[in-house]
């Protein structure tokens, strides 16, 4: 049945709500499991009406997901499934079987190959390929493929992996299957230039455009060797999945390829040695790479002596990796010759200082083979500084490689292989925490009561049992991991902990449920030691090929060498290279409110994009605080531009004549196109536009799967829905969250406008504005949604609320810093209101960064031509995929512009959800006095939440004092006389509808 209807419209029902609620809670059970049928969406909706399966751990009969890989095979060889031997089969790329209805496959000649298929794939299709095996066994799959594209060469498609998912028969046989990558190739473009203060400028990665014929490995590189299929004999269809464009020339189906073990190989190796003269060893400045198939992978400035080229005063790339070199599957390859054939050790300057006390690991490669099992997973142990690794033995014995003489290619390969039994089990004991928590949350009422006595025994009793199968889980996670790293980390304390913490609860069964919360932060401990296990950084400055017994050079700089060093480097610190004021003569000057990170990404792109096309130089640089635009502009050292400026401040400057008016210029409104009419709303004074966005915010509604599935709750469209599912969630321990300074959502969504359209007074005494802060304050009042919610994020996190609006922020951190949580929370379009016509009306604002040009700018046709630059939709791309390659998802670049946001790596399910919302972004106009709006209707809400005002009074109090403070600002800046008289006006514009610009970017 639907869930009971729930509405009120006065204070007076709060009675009837207690009495609503008290049988609720006696019928709860019975409703819990019963209702939960929401209302159909409007036309226009994205959103399910019941959450998606949630997805979270290996082998658990209710995620939604196949087991993963590790235990698949480990199954299949306890059944005796034995890798298969014989001939491969080879299929030609074209001869597919079937293909989606879209047609977006065809047989074509390509780069040199006949029989090709183009796969021109822009949207979720797929292609199906009949394979015939002779025997059962397990094969090893492989594609050969080119990095065809379809769009101009600087799209970021064009520098991300293709994606593959790998169903056999109709079925994924693991959950790894789903995302199978075949990644491109790049190489920088060298030699390395430099700026005019003698610091290196980054190269630009350059695509090797070539075909590559890659096994099937999962996205992460969890696994030092290709994936086994176990086939039977007989026909298989397997059928790719993707939306992404790929030419494949063939695949094939193998019997798998393993390495020996060292004893192995080195029984094979032919006897000869090669010379040990002196010009017999080869060097390899490991920044001077020839291929790596990410563009995240970069070179990186080291300050140690002994690092060449000496970096010293300036900027100097001597060395790669260490963070930008983390990621599961990311190659590094280097060519290099030997002179004559022989027997070879190899040396490399390695640092892993990243991740305290962990070890790093490489899968390493010589001529495109691993040459034995050793080097599937390489560790490289934790340590503070440089040191000299030669490839050796766990006795310490180097390695032997027989080299024929000339050249070779030596590849590196990020892996977290000795991990990821660790990571598995990391994932399934969050999950049996998850079910606890839940389960004692049901039972205890979410609420912890040390008055009330319990039997668990009679209550609960399989909890002791469950505890101890998570205790013996941690127990073997953290003997694993201790194996696998070879020392002590902080990892392994957290498990060691956590064993301690159940067993102390396991004393007294009993008290269990007094532990409830501590029991539910547990899932956050252990879910982030998957975070910490996924990232293996490495650094290195140089690596040496040297005949066997031959003398390797010095790895690490000596005392006398490394304190000379210290002195140099603290002497130079003392050096200004960025001085705010030292504006720089024949550039463009660019200051940038935002981290480090950002700014010298901008530089970097500035010099390898904007310069070579329109020959305009750029200084960018740091601003630290935004208030010294305000002491700068006095002085009368402003720059031409300035960026990463809340929305807000380009008014500020605007009403006192500081700003060029954009607008002005001839090709304005063809850039503006490229946003939302709403987000430009703030922008505007006095006929023009003073700035546009850079970044956008929005607000989504967050909403735990697991938890209202449980509940037996849908997703709510409109805030009816919402009034109807709040008793289930409040009887059961929860509650809804809506930010308690939201006014813009719910004025906006009931119709109302905050200024009249001539600007000069508040529109806030209408009947819509008086509907919609009624509606907003009735949430607190009458429906008992929570008055202060310092973070919304960590009850989100840990379930007592489920479900609620928050902004871009929470996404984030939700991405990066809940990963026990991974596939079990989703977002929707925010709650709306019906309008008479049916749609759903769901206006939200989200808040913007913008920037803006000087108006006494010397070089303001510059500056424009530089600001459109950067707004558009492929530098816009482009620096946040950079952001995001080199500093992770945390760094997740929230563009303003639709068309590059599109093409940032959101799951599309998401993308849908936020361009369905975006079509509602409008924020608040800014004519003089706006300020106080903001202030006056947080008192307002104070007034009728806090105090218990009555609503309408509460609002005619602030629209008075709005209107008072308006028209003190209009005399201010000349739009009214003293004596009241209106001058002119400043004719706002109006945002009534939804962008329907955005929907030709919503993914198919």
């Amino acid at each position: 049945m639907q869930l009971q209807r729930h509405r009120t419209r006065s204070s007076r029902a709060k009675p009837a709500l207690a009495l609503l609620i008290a049988a609720a809670v006696l019928l709860g059970p019975v409703a819990a499991g019963r209702d939960g049928t929401r209302q159909a969406h409007a036309a226009d909706a994205v959103t399910p009406a019941k959450p998606p399966a949630a997805s979270a751990s290996a082998g658990a009969a209710n995620d939604g997901f196949e087991p993963f890989y590790g235990r698949v095979l480990a199954d299949w060889t306890q059944k005796g499934y034995a890798d298969a031997t014989g001939a491969p089969v080879r299929i030609a790329g074209a001869d597919i079987s079937a293909q989606s209805p879209e047609k977006l496959a065809e047989s074509a000649s390509y780069q040199g190959k006949d029989n090709v298929l183009l796969w021109k794939s822009d949207r979720d299709n797929w292609i199906e390929y009949r394979v015939q095996v002779d025997k059962d066994g397990l094969y090893q799959l492989n594609l050969q493929y080119y990095p065809y594209s379809l769009t101009k060469e600087t799209s970021s498609l064009n520098r991300r992996p293709v994606s593959l998912s790998v169903a056999v028969d109709g079925k994924y046989p693991f959950r790894e299957a789903r995302s199978v990558v075949f990644r491109r190739l790049f190489k920088d473009d060298l030699p390395v230039k430099r700026d005019a203060k003698g610091d290196d400028i980054r190269p630009r990665s350059v695509a090797i455009d070539r075909w590559i014929d890659e096994p099937f490995r999962d996205s992460a590189n969890a696994y030092n060797e290709p994936m086994k299929w176990y086939l039977t004999k007989g026909q298989h269809t397997i059928r790719l999945s993707g939306s992404e464009p790929i030419a494949i020339a063939s695949l094939s189906i193998a019997p798998p390829s393993t390495p020996p073990d060292y004893a192995g190989y080195a029984a094979k190796l032919p006897a000869a040695a090669a010379s040990k003269g002196e010009d017999a060893s080869i060097r390899i400045e490991a920044e001077a790479m020839s291929a790596k198939n990410d563009v995240a992978i970069q070179m990186v400035v080291d300050k140690d002596p002994l690092s060449y080229p000496e970096a010293g005063a300036h900027e100097t790339f001597n060395s790669v990796g260490g963070i930008r070199w983390q990621t599961g599957g990311q190659t590094i390859s280097w060519t290099f010759s030997v002179p004559e054939s022989g027997r070879y050790q190899i040396a490399l300057r390695a640092l892993q200082n990243t991740v305290s006390n962990m070890a790093s690991f490489r899968t390493i490669a010589i001529d495109g083979r691993v040459p034995f099992r050793e080097l599937l997973a390489y560790r490289f142990p934790y340590s503070t500084k440089w040191k000299g690794v030669t490839l050796s033995d766990d006795a310490g014995k180097p390695y032997e490689f027989y080299l024929e003489k000339g050249e070779h290619v030596l590849s590196m390969t990020a892996t977290v292989s000795p991990f990821q039994p660790i990571i598995i089990q990391s994932e399934e004991a969050t999950r049996l925490l998850r079910e606890l928590s839940a389960e004692l949350k049901a039972m205890t009422g979410a609420v912890v009561d040390k008055n009330r006595t319990w039997k668990i025994e009679e209550d609960f009793p399989e909890l002791p049992k469950r505890l101890e199968d998570v205790r013996d889980r941690l127990k073997t996670m953290a003997d694993d991991l201790l194996a696998a790293n070879g020392r002590r980390d902080n990892a392994l304390q957290t498990m060691m902990t956590a064993v301690e913490d159940i067993e102390s609860y396991l004393r007294y069964p009993n008290e269990i449920p007094y532990y409830m919360d501590d029991i539910s932060s547990l899932q956050e401990k252990i879910g982030g030691i998957r975070e910490t296990l996924s990232k293996s950084p490495l650094q290195l400055e140089r690596i040496v090929v040297a005949p066997v017994g031959a003398e390797l050079p010095k790895m690490e700089a000596g005392f006398f060498r490394k304190a000379k060093a210290t002195v140099l480097n603290f002497f130079r610190s003392f050096v200004k290279k960025d001085d705010l004021s030292d504006l720089e003569e024949g550039s463009l000057n660019v200051w940038v409110n935002r981290g480090r990170d950002y700014v010298n990404l901008l530089q970097e792109l500035s010099n390898e994009l904007f310069t070579p096309q329109t020959n305009i130089k750029v200084k960018v640089n740091l601003l630290p605080d935004e208030n010294l635009l305000i002491y700068a502009n006095a002085a009368g050292i402003s720059p031409d531009i300035a960026l990463g400026q809340p929305q807000d401040k380009s008014i500020d400057f605007a009403m006192r004549g500081a700003l060029q008016d954009l607008s002005e210029f001839p090709d304005f409104r063809e850039v503006a196109d490229r946003f939302a009419p709403g987000a430009l709303l703030p922008f505007f004074y006095d006929k023009g536009y003073y700035a546009l966005p850079e970044t956008q915010s929005f607000k989504v509604l967050f909403y735990r799967k697991d938890i209202l599935e449980r509940l037996g709750l849908g997703i709510p469209d409109t805030w009816e829905d919402v009034y109807e599912m709040l008793p289930t969630l409040q009887q059961n321990g929860y509650n809804f969250y809506v930010p308690t300074t939201d006014f813009i959502t719910f004025l906006y969504q009931n119709g109302a406008e905050f200024f009249a359209k001539d600007g000069m007074s508040t529109a806030l005494s209408s009947p819509e504005s008086f509907q919609g802060f009624k509606q907003w304050t009735d949430l607190f009042n009458i429906y008992d949604l929570e008055k202060n919610v310092p973070n919304f994020y960590q009850h989100f996190r840990k379930g007592n609320m489920p479900v609620g609006v928050a902004d871009y922020n929470t996404y984030v951190t939700l991405s990066v810093a809940a990963p026990e949580l991974t596939g079990w929370w989703g977002i929707a379009p925010l709650p709306g209101v019906k309008q008479p016509d049916g749609t759903v009306a769901r206006w939200s604002s989200g808040g913007q960064t913008t920037g803006f040009i000087y108006k006494d700018s010397k070089r303001k046709e510059e500056a424009w031509t530089f600001l459109k630059w950067l707004l558009s939709a492929d530098v816009q791309e482009r620096y946040g995929m950079d952001l995001e390659s080199f500093n992770g998802i945390s760094f997740r670049w929230n563009t303003a512009n639709v068309e590059a946001f599109t093409r940032l790596p959101w799951p599309k399910e998401d993308l849908k959800v936020i361009l369905e919302q975006w079509r509602w972004y409008k924020e608040m106009p800014n004519p003089p006095g706006a300020y106080f709006v903001g202030r006056e209707l947080n008192n307002a809400w104070n007034r009728t939440v806090v105090d218990g005002e009555n609503f309408r009074g509460s609002l005619e109090e602030a629209v008075v004092n709005i209107d008072r403070e308006m028209v003190r600002k209009a005399q201010e800046f000349g739009f009214v006389s003293p004596d009241g008289t209106v001058l002119h006006t400043l004719d706002l514009p109006q945002v009534t509808k939804p962008w329907e610009g955005v929907d030709r970017y919503v993914p198919k």
